[in-house]
């Protein structure tokens, strides 16, 4: 979910539909907001010649969206093999448990009361669905139970709303923290340095091609947003809804609920670190 305006030298469109990479394919939800951009993401993703696929992210409980993704694994020749979830949040999971009753599947997820079926998602674990590698990254911060998953065969990754295709990401306090949310950004900057990492897949907006630009930019973001609400702090604007007024003037007022949230967790990051 956004909370800001578009990544420099990044595309204003949105719509990716049918995108992705040589394994992964997106099918845009139709719930297009403020808050989710053109829709969500939800990706298909398979070997080449698998009969299985992963989907990760169904979406919302919209019938129609999810009957699309499986018609669209069909098409491919492939039956869905496993669902996956990014986080909690409605606009990703709450088709999940419907999606899995279509289609006769798991749920893996972080959160245990997200999950159908046995097995649950930690850091480390590799799903091999079909011949498929997708290395679970945790990236807490956006929330608590906020995943990645690297795709290390397109050189790709998978990053629900940690990074988005357009715009930057709300950090949504109280379950988001800023601190867990700046080492997420940290660990995928390592995998564009170590494991080249090029293209991200991510839960809104287009797909972004300079994945190493992207979260450093991310990181920069933060680091200017944080001395800006220090500053407003400063200045006597003490309150979250103050401290937005001030810092996000020039935001479209609609996004300054997402906005408040994180204003929160950098409030409560400053206070940790003994700087307000």
């Amino acid at each position: 979910m956004t909370d800001a305006s578009a990544l420099p030298g990044q595309p204003r469109g949105g719509a990716i539909d049918g995108t992705g990479t040589a394994r992964a394919v997106c099918v845009l939800a139709p719930n297009p907001s403020p808050m989710t951009l053109d829709g969500t993401n939800t990706w298909i993703v398979a070997e080449p010649d698998s009969p299985l696929a992963v989907v990760v992210d169904p979406g919302p409980l919209d019938e129609g969206h999810l009957r699309q993704v499986i018609d669209t694994v069909e098409r491919s020749g492939r039956r869905v093999g496993l669902t996956l979830l990014t986080h909690g949040h409605w606009d990703h999971a709450e088709g999940a448990a419907r999606f899995a009753e279509l289609t006769g599947t798991a749920v893996r997820a972080l959160d245990p009361a997200l999950r159908l079926g046995d097995e649950g998602l930690a850091a480390g674990d590799v799903v091999t669905t079909g011949g498929l590698e997708l290395r679970v990254v945790p990236t807490p911060g956006h929330t608590s139970d906020s995943l990645s998953f690297h795709l290390p065969a397109d050189a790709a990754v998978l990053t629900g709303d940690t990074i988005l295709g357009r715009g930057t990401t709300m950090v949504a306090h109280p379950d988001g923290r800023l601190g867990e949310y700046l080492d997420s950004l940290r660990r995928l900057r390592s995998l564009t340095v170590d494991d080249g990492v090029h293209t991200v897949l991510p839960g809104h907006g287009p797909v972004l091609e300079d994945a190493q630009g992207a979260v450093e930019y991310y990181l920069a973001h933060r680091a200017g947003r944080l001395a800006q609400v220090e500053a407003a702090v400063e200045r006597g604007h003490r309150t979250a809804g103050e401290v937005v007024a001030h810092v996000y003037a020039d935001v479209d007022r609609s996004l300054w609920p997402a906005a408040e949230l994180s204003v929160r967790a950098q409030l409560e990051y400053l206070e940790e670190h003994g700087l307000v």
